[in-house]
């Protein structure tokens, strides 16, 4: 292959091909060449014709300017806005301070008063660049140019809108005077925080008129314009925006605008910043209202969103968030006697990624964490990562849920010597006891059959992107990892959805201020033909490995040993609890067919919470919230797929039950029975199932662990219901 390649590639003549590439494509050059030449000769007329009305003078095109970015719930319904309302202020040419005009027309458009509206050699220069990157990346725009996109045209980059910018650009050009177009520019451009215009931006980060600006100032806020998002000393370090303030200086110095000496004084002034009204008394999902901007800022860019005045319909559900977060304060209420200050929850509609709820803390206005958003910030899980793995040992066929692992005394590589959170030892046990009573002797063994590569790639297909070290070892089945609960919320969805992922999604519809439909990935195709339209669904899991998964962690029976009836609510539901050393995280995560809720408690800074595990401190909120949003809806149920079987078992007892196998993987006969170890009587009382925990006795010090220190707390442990069997079982074929 590479031998007949190299061949035709030295047969290969550069001359002859350009000199009969003409003849050979002859048709396809004349049709694109008319094609072109259409373009050229309608794009202006046209373009012109269409605005022709908002050109006819300044207020015209300044009454364009409308901006923000407004939040709508998944009814409809306004309920948080970024940047508006905030009218510009319009201020004449003269009440502009000189440095301002001299500050951008030397860093923007040194040939601003000759020019045409628009720079042949900056254009060539951006063709060039533009060829190489494959894309528009650089637009060689004037201040004319920047301007009549501002106020005409989107933002998005293509060739077609840039053409467009530039007739428009030629127009203004003609029809208004140099200090006309610097006034309106200046009355209109993004300055960062919301700021459109000068004075606007004067005022909000100097809380003073334009005015009243001192050189520095000016020099600053012109420095601005490139990136005023990621340059805004009210949101950021003012390193970035000294750095600009820096070279703005040192262009006003070389066009002659400054003295030396003029702009060494103004580097030396210490500038003081006035955020002014900073501030937002939004008290519906802030949180979640937040987490959408930032996803918006990344795909579009800060200014197109406030210039568009993008509204979005998110997915948020006003009655379930207002729900969650009076739950989510109230259980933080009560623990805070057990050194618990913070909750976070999330909910997810597991069929198409759907962020109902996001609850990121206990309460926004807490001055110390309060805005720090827990739903997004990786902490460890605890035991609650151990289903990932699990489902990977059953698709892997390593493990059935009738596997006997040995929950005994064992040293495992790295002398990594793991204990459950009893300490105490059950010898054979199946791995639907194990899992559904999280033990973690036998989680361990799980993980070494699947190994800590096969795992770590398992929790990247369920969507977990923080795990990026290569150094979990074993302890990763126990959450060592730190992780995101909307990320481990939403690989719980995978196990309700039947294998399939849905990245997480807090958007359903973008329209701009003109009701337009905003959508990247929509084009002519994707209109006609919806079918072609781009999804992030994919098949992740089998059907079978999720089903099984979803069969133990909704086991009420099955997981009574350690929990009693502390996980179980008005319906069929899986669920996983998760503690960490020390009580610094408690977590439960369950779902239904239908909903994924996830619930994490515990401290900012890491403090331990006294006593707090998984049951008594997340599960309460967990039960309230998926008995209050499944209220009034059908039962659902998990269903068995086409290709597990349900088979008998032996018991120890001479008796057997029925047990769910991946088709090919149930035993074929049974040999003479294990008998069952009894479980020791130093049991604690059952628990009750009360919201507001009792204190207990913290548990002794788990023994030393590899590194990173796993999470081996776990769940308290409870008397066995009498009424649940807890059989021995033994197969063949394991």
């Amino acid at each position: 292959m590479r031998k007949s390649i190299g061949v035709r590639w030295r047969e290969f003549n550069l001359k002859t091909f350009i000199k009969e590439f003409p003849h050979t494509h002859k048709r396809q050059i004349i049709f694109a060449g008319i094609a072109l030449l259409i373009l050229v000769l309608l794009v202006p007329p046209f373009t012109y014709l269409y605005f022709a009305k908002d050109l006819k003078d300044k207020e015209s095109i300044m009454n364009r300017g409308k901006t923000g970015l407004t939040l709508l719930t998944r009814d409809n319904k306004p309920f948080f806005t970024f940047y508006q309302p905030k009218e510009i202020q319009y201020i004449p040419l003269s009440d502009i301070p000189e440095n301002i005009q001299k500050a951008v027309i030397a860093t923007e458009d040194k040939n601003f008063y000759t020019n045409p509206g628009f720079s042949i050699r900056s254009i060539g220069r951006a063709v060039i660049t533009d060829i190489f990157a494959g894309k528009l990346v650089e637009g060689g725009s004037t201040i004319t140019q920047e301007l009549a996109k501002n106020a005409f045209l989107s933002q998005s980059k293509n060739f077609l809108r840039k053409y467009q910018e530039i007739v428009l650009a030629a127009e203004l050009n003609r029809k208004f005077s140099k200090q006309d177009i610097l006034e309106m520019y200046l009355n209109s451009v993004y300055f960062g925080e919301g700021a459109f215009g000068v004075e606007n931006a004067s005022e909000s980060y100097f809380g003073k008129h334009a005015s009243e600006l001192t050189l520095s100032e000016a020099a600053l806020l012109v420095g601005l314009l490139p990136a005023p998002s990621a340059l805004s000393p009210l949101s950021n370090d003012d390193a970035g925006a000294l750095r600009r303030q820096k070279i703005v200086l040192g262009e006003m110095v070389k066009d002659k605008y400054i003295t030396n000496s003029e702009k060494e004084n103004a580097l030396a002034k210490t500038l003081k910043y006035d955020p002014g009204n900073k501030t937002d008394d939004h008290t519906l999902a802030p949180h979640f209202a937040v987490y959408v901007k930032n996803q918006l800022l990344k795909k579009y860019g800060e200014e197109r969103i406030i210039r568009e005045g993008f509204q979005v319909k998110t997915t948020l559900d006003e009655d379930k968030q207002i729900y969650a977060q009076k739950i989510v304060k109230n259980q933080v209420a009560r623990l805070k006697y057990n050194n618990a200050s913070n909750a976070s929850a999330v909910a997810i509609d597991p069929k198409n990624g759907q962020i109902l709820v996001m609850v990121g803390s206990y309460d926004w206005s807490d001055p110390k964490f309060g805005q720090t958003n827990m739903s997004i910030s990786p902490r460890q899980p605890g035991s609650s990562f151990k289903p990932l793995i699990y489902e990977a040992a059953f698709e892997k066929q390593l493990i059935t849920p009738a596997t006997l692992l040995d929950d005994s005394p064992k040293t495992f590589e790295g002398n990594y010597k793991p204990l459950d959170y009893d300490k105490r030892f059950r010898g054979p046990v199946t791995v639907r006891r194990a899992l559904s009573n999280s033990l973690n002797i036998p989680a361990v063994e799980v993980m070494e059959k699947v190994g800590v590569s096969a795992g770590l790639v398992q929790a990247k297909n369920l969507g977990i992107t923080t795990l990026n070290r290569n150094d979990y070892g074993l302890s990763l089945v126990l959450g060592s990892g730190e992780v995101k609960l909307l990320e481990l919320t939403d690989a719980y969805a995978v196990f309700a959805n039947k294998g399939i992922y849905n990245e997480p999604n807090a958007v359903i519809e973008i329209k701009d201020k003109y009701s337009n439909t905003v959508d990247e990935n929509t084009n002519f195709l994707t209109k006609l033909f919806p079918i072609f339209k781009p999804t992030t669904s994919k098949k992740v899991l089998s059907e079978d490995g999720a089903f099984l998964i979803s069969s133990i962690l909704s086991d009420n029976k099955a997981r009574a040993e350690e929990f009693g009836g502390l996980l179980t609510i008005s319906r069929i539901a899986a669920v996983k609890t998760g503690t960490t050393n020390e009580f610094k995280d408690a977590l439960t995560v369950g779902y239904t067919p239908s909903l994924v809720v996830g619930v994490w408690v515990g401290n900012n800074d890491n403090t331990p919470m006294d006593n707090i595990a998984g049951a008594l401190g997340a599960a309460p909120i967990w039960r309230s919230l998926m008995d209050n949003f499944l209220l009034n809806t059908p039962l659902q149920t998990f269903q068995k797929p086409t290709f597990v079987v349900q088979q008998n078992v032996c018991l120890s007892s001479g008796l057997n039950y029925k047990e769910y196998f991946i088709a090919g993987t149930q035993p074929s006969s049974c040999e003479a029975p294990t008998p069952i170890l009894t479980i020791s009587p130093s049991l604690s009382p059952s628990p009750s199932t009360s919201t507001s925990p009792t204190p207990t006795n913290k548990p002794d010090e788990p023994t030393p662990t590899q590194s990173p220190t796993p999470t081996t707390v776990e769940q308290i442990s409870i008397t066995p219901t009498p009424s649940v069997p807890l059989p021995t079982i033994q197969i063949t074929g394991q």
